[in-house]
């Protein structure tokens, strides 16, 4: 019994690893996930006593995660034999990510299946939110307001001329506008998003906050 129990092992082992996650750099494209920083703090940050939501902050849209996505669904939680980043690595992130916290939660998630290493992966998220330009009217929105959820995409393109409608949808939650999803190619650069990778908000109007 014990070295049938042995040899069982494995197998149970391995089709746990197969359910846990999916296959490293296995994918069809990037979604950049840009969020709302005030906005995300009157859903979830404030409620945590978040330092990413202090006065004076200043976050307009920080970046949430470049997340591999497919036409249809995504990988995640993949099984990657790469090295896990460090603390300082994931703590030099927070200029553009409000917080060392996420970033961590970025690469369980969604980094490993980047098939990249951690230190490449975080480099190819902050080009890709380096070279998205931030609307100057909402980088220093200093009143909130309620917008139209297409109004926040024609401030995109317009600041952004390589990007097309196709590649950028605006999401909400709660009635509030909570992030800027752009769909770019694994180069990084613009490209039209597949149905469920960045569902658009349907609402009439939503709120955007004020910069802290």
């Amino acid at each position: 019994m014990r070295r049938l129990a042995l040899l069982i092992l494995p197998m149970i082992l391995a089709a746990g690893l197969a359910r846990a996650g999916d296959t490293p750099g296995r994918f069809d494209y990037y979604v950049l996930s840009l969020s709302w920083s005030a906005d995300w703090c009157a859903l979830t940050g404030d409620a945590r006593h978040d330092a990413q939501c202090a006065p004076g902050r200043g976050f307009s849209f920080v970046l949430h995660g470049l997340w591999p996505q497919n036409e249809t669904g995504y990988p995640s939680d993949c099984y990657a034999a790469t090295r896990d980043p460090s603390r300082g690595e994931t703590a030099a992130m927070a200029d553009i990510m409000g917080g060392t916290g996420l970033a961590w939660h970025e690469w369980q998630k969604h980094g490993r299946c980047s098939g990249l290493t951690s230190a490449a992966y975080f480099a190819a998220a902050r080009r890709a939110y380096g070279a998205v330009k931030i609307p100057p009217v909402l980088a220093h929105l200093d009143r909130t307001l309620r917008v139209k959820p297409s109004v926040i995409e024609d401030a995109f393109l317009e600041a952004n001329p390589g990007l097309s409608r196709a590649a950028i949808a605006v999401t909400c939650d709660h009635g509030l506008i909570t992030e800027a999803r752009i769909c770019l190619t694994k180069d990084l650069a613009p490209r039209p998003c597949s149905a469920d990778a960045a569902p658009r908000c349907t609402l009439p109007a939503a709120e955007i906050d004020a910069v802290r």
